[in-house]
């Protein structure tokens, strides 16, 4: 199974090799490192690893913690395939992809993103569209932000909440397990964002799924 770390460490020589070695031993092999966020010494990485199906996430959170200054903030399950360039490749879908380039950027965010699902809805908080494994009842923060901000809801599920301003909708990010979504990750979704919206298919993409009845 291909797992998502957050470990946030001392920012100095040495720390990050103390936590791959930890992983090694633990039977996880490493396919990613990403540096989310570094200063006052102190780190935060995301390391994309590969473990067998049976590994128990508790320890690798214990073996990670028995090294000096490391906190483990989160494990979960990605389906990002690791050193690729996934924005890359769903942007050039999303720009071939007509009338279907809002569907085709709703089902490509959790993948993009280590997330559960996606929604776009109106500001009636009606669903517009959903990515397949959002719930049936879709629960919208009742005001919309001004810019992409990073929330978590009382029942623990972690959101990027989204304004499309120029649709008149807004976008849901959401993900169940796992740490709440990092700066990085926002300021990563705001421009992606920025460039779907300025394709000439997006508005013909949005009249399209208004055109249809809302899911049942």
């Amino acid at each position: 199974m291909l797992l998502r770390v957050r470990v946030a460490l001392p920012d100095r020589p040495g720390a990050l090799a103390q936590v791959t070695k930890v992983l090694g031993v633990a039977g996880a092999d490493i396919t990613q490192v990403t540096v989310l966020d570094r200063g006052a010494g102190q780190a935060v990485d995301d390391i994309t690893v590969f473990c067998p199906d049976n590994t128990p996430r508790q320890s690798l959170v214990k073996s990670l913690e028995s090294v000096e200054g490391v906190a483990v903030e989160g494990i979960w399950t990605t389906r990002e395939a690791p050193g690729t360039y996934p924005e890359l490749e769903i942007l050039k879908y999303i720009t071939t992809a007509g009338d279907r380039a809002l569907t085709t950027l709703i089902d490509s965010l959790p993948v993009l993103f280590s997330a559960d699902w996606a929604a776009t809805t109106t500001a009636e908080h009606r669903v517009v569209y959903a990515s397949w494994r959002a719930p049936r009842e879709v629960v919208v923060p009742e005001a919309a932000p001004s810019r992409p901000t990073a929330l978590t809801l009382d029942d623990g599920l972690h959101l990027i909440h989204a304004p499309l301003p120029p649709l008149a909708l807004t976008l849901l990010l959401a993900r169940s397990e796992g740490p709440a979504f990092h700066r990085i990750e926002v300021h990563r979704l705001t421009r992606i964002l920025e460039i779907f919206l300025t394709l000439p298919a997006t508005e013909r993409s949005v009249a399209r799924q208004l055109r249809k009845d809302p899911r049942p």
